[in-house]
């Protein structure tokens, strides 16, 4: 435990002294909140149904999954980029053990994540019309199993991509089509049939479900299945990504 509370602050450290890195995570999330408030404050001002649901519910799930996904691409980037330097050789080489190492880089994004959350709720209270009450406890625990899940999507990722100048490329490519078929924008069932199934297999899909649902004061039952499906994600890519997962 001592181990990696030191590997953990170690990392929190070298993640802080890259302000790309920190703006990422971090600012952009916040940013895109922010902006996207003061344009369509006025038109839920104005009782504009269409604005007002996505201001309310919409809005504030996207930025919780960009939180989660500048999480995961900074994970990627990060675990190749010490993969290709030899880092992880060498902290194969310490007495820490495998998972401790990979632990340290996962807390340090839950970390993030945490703070990212809290300011979301912030800007929302300065800068959000009266009615946006966000749920702050069972929303953050959603978006730390929405964290969890789609971390193991990126550890898998992080397994595969061969050097670090590919990493985020690869992973964007993955990530983001994915946000744009699983019902944030337009319902599930507007979508053709075929990409209908498709959303279906993908996580972020009942990500998305679970996000709203809890926005919106809907009780956990009501999302056993986002639960389990997301529950399934991360076990299934932790499997894998321990089977073909390289130090070097």
């Amino acid at each position: 435990m001592k181990g990696l509370l030191k590997l953990t602050l170690l990392e929190l450290k070298i993640f802080a002294r890259e302000p790309m890195g920190l703006a990422g995570t971090i600012l952009i999330p916040v940013a895109v909140f922010i902006a996207a408030g003061k344009a369509l404050g006025p038109r839920v001002a104005r009782a504009d149904p269409a604005a007002g649901d996505f201001v309310m519910v919409g809005l504030p799930v996207l930025a919780a999954l960009l939180i989660a996904f500048s999480a995961v691409l900074s994970l990627i980037t990060i675990i190749a980029i010490y993969r290709e330097g030899g880092i992880l050789k060498r902290l194969r080489a310490t007495p820490l053990r495998p998972h401790t190492i990979l632990t340290a880089h996962v807390l340090v994004k839950l970390l993030l994540t945490a703070v990212t959350l809290a300011l979301l709720v912030l800007a929302g209270r300065r800068f959000y019309p009266a009615g946006l009450h966000i749920p702050v406890v069972p929303f953050g625990v959603a978006l730390l199993v929405t964290t969890l899940s789609i971390l193991s999507m990126g550890f898998l990722i992080a397994s595969l991509v061969p050097t670090a100048r590919f990493a985020q490329p690869i992973a964007g490519l993955i990530l983001y089509p994915m946000l744009g078929i699983s019902g944030l924008f337009v319902p599930l069932g507007m979508l053709p049939p075929a990409v209908q199934s498709v959303a279906l297999c993908l996580p972020v899909t009942y990500a998305v479900s679970l996000l709203k649902g809890i926005l919106a004061g809907e009780p956990w039952l009501a999302h056993t299945t986002d639960l389990v499906a997301l529950a399934i994600t991360f076990v299934a890519c932790t499997a894998l990504s321990s089977r073909v997962f390289r130090w070097e």
